[in-house]
This record gives structure tokens, sequence and C-alpha cells, in this order.
């Protein structure tokens, strides 16, 4: 029986929810000035905790994109959910309809989910007994919640479902939805990550585990990724999602395309509950599986925004691109915009699709900011403090979580970039410039 090749899949829709914008506009222009999204937490009082300090989405009112009567069915996580998709799905002038709405499918995760909703709901139970409790306190708070409201409210009837991965999960939700227009069982999918877990358990929890920072007189400064003087990551929230659609289908609406996504792999550590091994095996096989599945020399790789987390990982990162890229590694730009919007959990890699995206469409990448003191071990071109011009046309986002859990995506200029027209980038080039 003759194999068909996969079918290719380009990135036509672009949203965003984070600490330093809502919209994607505003996070772009944030990112490429470096300016900082993070701060002291004003959601509760935090002032007997070790870490105080936030990357909180400011200026968010779920009303813009939820009908009032809606909001409090839902918990946070799923209200930027369905405001990165609705952006998305304007952003790729995306009309779902009864005949084509199979073919249309939803895949966003979030690493913890409805965490804030649990503990509101807890202390309800405590204090006032069960027949207090919410009927809509299970679906506010469950993850795949987040792709079934996105789904429901575009009338997306295809594959559905979501990937629950911690820090890797928008990368695995983003690359299983590109096998499944790979695969032909959907013509468009909307994906990514979405997190919203700034609450006291989360903060708790993450802080007995002495993971976070606690620069809590310095926050704009406190996430500092390769830094030597980094003590841990910063809390974030957020969302990212992208509208990954079928190049032909694509090319028969005749719409814009930032780019293609042309790889992705995933490895597991199976080493420890949260520390990647030295050597960075697991990292590293998974960037050598997403390169191969590419089919692009790792040479012609322009740019990697990087998982570092402002943590004692942010080395063994570099030793793994030191290990796949050999010599060309110290040539390779390379940054961690984590260093503004703080670590998004579950929503990272969805936001950082987003921007990598955008890198390569504009060819602009964002800097690392707070990278005063580099540390010897991380002695990489990390893009310190400014933003850089830089045509590339390929570019890898990196995403590590917690289990040992590695996923990678490969992007690629869009078809008509490669094939060196210029329309469309000259039509658009204002929009997120």
């Amino acid at each position: 029986m003759r194999e068909h090749s996969p079918r290719r899949v380009v990135i036509t829709g672009l949203g965003a929810v984070t600490p330093v914008g809502v919209g994607v506009e505003h996070t772009w222009q944030a990112l490429l000035a470096g300016r900082s999204g993070i701060g002291p937490i004003t959601r509760f009082d935090a002032s007997d905790y070790p870490s105080r300090i936030a990357g909180e989405v400011r200026d968010f009112d779920p009303a813009r994109y939820i009908e009032k009567k809606e909001i409090k069915k839902m918990d946070t996580f799923i209200h930027y959910a369905l405001a990165a998709s609705q952006e998305a799905v304007d952003d790729a002038g995306l009309h779902i309809t009864p005949e084509n709405a199979e073919r249309v499918g939803v895949y966003i995760g979030a690493g913890i989910g409805g965490l804030p909703g649990i503990e509101q709901y807890h202390q309800v139970l405590q204090r006032r007994g069960p027949g207090r409790i919410s009927p809509f306190f299970i679906p506010m708070v469950i993850v795949n919640l987040a792709s079934g409201q996105v789904a429901i409210r575009f009338g997306a009837r295809g594959p559905t479902s979501c990937a629950v991965t911690a820090c890797a999960t928008g990368n695995h939700c983003i690359g299983d939805a590109y096998r499944i227009i790979q695969r032909g069982e959907a013509d468009v999918m909307l994906a990514g990550g979405t997190e919203a877990t700034i609450c006291p358990l989360a903060l708790a929890g993450f802080g007995a585990a002495k993971a976070l920072s606690r620069r809590n007189d310095d926050a704009a400064r406190a996430s500092r990724p390769f830094d030597r003087e980094r003590d841990g990551f910063v809390i974030g929230e957020g969302a990212g999602v992208v509208v990954l659609e079928e190049l032909d289908h694509a090319q028969r609406r005749g719409v814009r395309m930032y780019g293609e996504l042309v790889g992705y792999a995933m490895t597991s550590d199976a080493f420890h509950i949260t520390a990647p091994p030295e050597d960075g095996a697991g990292a590293v096989a998974c960037l050598e599986q997403a390169i191969r599945d590419a089919g692009v020399p790792a040479e012609t790789i322009g740019y990697i925004n990087a998982h570092a987390t402002s943590t004692m990982a942010d080395t063994i990162e570099t030793r793994a691109v030191k290990t796949v890229f050999g010599d060309y590694a110290h040539h390779l730009p390379i940054s961690s915009t984590k260093s503004m919007t703080g670590h998004l959990l579950g929503g990272a890699g969805g936001v950082e699709a987003v921007v990598t995206t955008l890198a390569l469409y504009h060819g602009i990448l964002p800097p690392t900011i707070n990278l005063e003191h580099p540390d010897p071990d991380c002695d990489l071109d990390y893009i310190p403090g400014q933003a850089r011009q830089a045509p590339v046309t390929a570019a890898i986002s990196n995403a590590f979580g917690f289990g040992g859990v590695n996923a990678c995506l490969v992007f690629k200029s869009a078809p008509e970039h490669r094939a060196g027209s210029t329309s469309t980038q000259a039509c658009h080039a204002g929009v997120y410039a």
C-alpha cells in the first residue's frame, strides 16, 4: 500500500493573554521593548509567603469575551483560553460553519487547571456545607474544559482534547494538534496552553519545593534566566493559542500565513519528578528528534526560544543545546522570554509558540532581560537586554516539565516567504511590528 506524505501545517492565527499585555500586539511590543510584567502579588495577601511576586495578567475583563452570566461558571484559566482563542480565530479570519465544523478541532491544555476554584469551593464546603457547592464547580475546574468551552464557543466538532504535562503542556498540545492535521483527521486546529494558578495553595506548594524566586524587593529583575544570581522561577499566568491549518486549506482561503510548523518531538527523562539529568539526555533526544522530524539541517536553525525558567536547570538546557548543535551552538541566538513574563506553567508553551512564530515572521528576536552576571556555565548567545533584528528561516521552541517530560517544536518561515514573495509581509508588517 502506497504511503502518503504527511500534510503540511501552517500557522494562520495568533492569540495571547500574558503578564506583559492582553492581546498579541501588546505582548509582542512589550517583549521587544524588554518590559517586565512581574510585580508584587495583588490577588491576595502574600506577606507570609517566601515568594511574594508574580507575573499577573492585568487589565483583563472577561466580560469582553464571555457573557456575564457565564463568567462564574468557569475558572480564570478558561477565561484566558477563550480570550486567546477568540483573538486567534479573528486573526485567522476563520468561520466555522455546520458544513466544516467536523474538520475543526481544539487542543488546549493546562498544567494545573482550576486550582483557585478548588481552593474557593473547599472553603465554601468547610464553612457552609455541601448544599452551597455550585453545580458548575466540577466543569469550571477540570483541565479539558478549556478545550471544551472553546469548542462550544465556536461550534468546533472535530478532534477535541488536551494534554496535561506540567510546563510542557502547551508544546504537547500544539504538537499533538499538528499530528492530527498531518494525518488528515482535521483541517484546522486551535491549539495551545493556558494557566491561572496564582493562588495561595500554588504559591505555598511551589514555595515549599524551593522553586520560586525570593527577590521580592526587586520584582522586575527577579526572573533572570542564565544569570548566576538566579534563585528560582517567578510564577506567571496567561494563555497562548495558535490556529494551525493544513497548507492547501489555508491557500484556498487566501489568508496570511505566519509560518509553518515542520517538526515535533516528545521524550521522557525517566529520571526524577522535578529535576532533569545533568547531561540533559532527555532534552538532547527531544531536540534531535524534532530537528530530524523537521527535515532541516541543524545549522539552519536561526533562533531558539528557550524553556529557561531562571532555575539551575538553565545550565542543563544550555548543555543540551551544545550537545545537539556542537560548535554552531555558540553562533545560535537563544532567548528566554520568561525573563519578562515569568513562568506561565501550562500556558508557557502556547505563548512561546506565538512569540517564536512572530520572531520568524518579522525577523526580530526578543531579548533575555536581567542577564547582568552571566553564569560561566551558560556561555551562549542569549540576546541580552535588547531585541535583535535577524532574519531567520527556522526556529525552535523548547518546553520541559515536571515528571521529566520534554517537547520541542520546529517552525519555518511561511511558504510564500521562502518562495521569495514579500507581499504578505508587506501587507501585514504593521500589525504586530
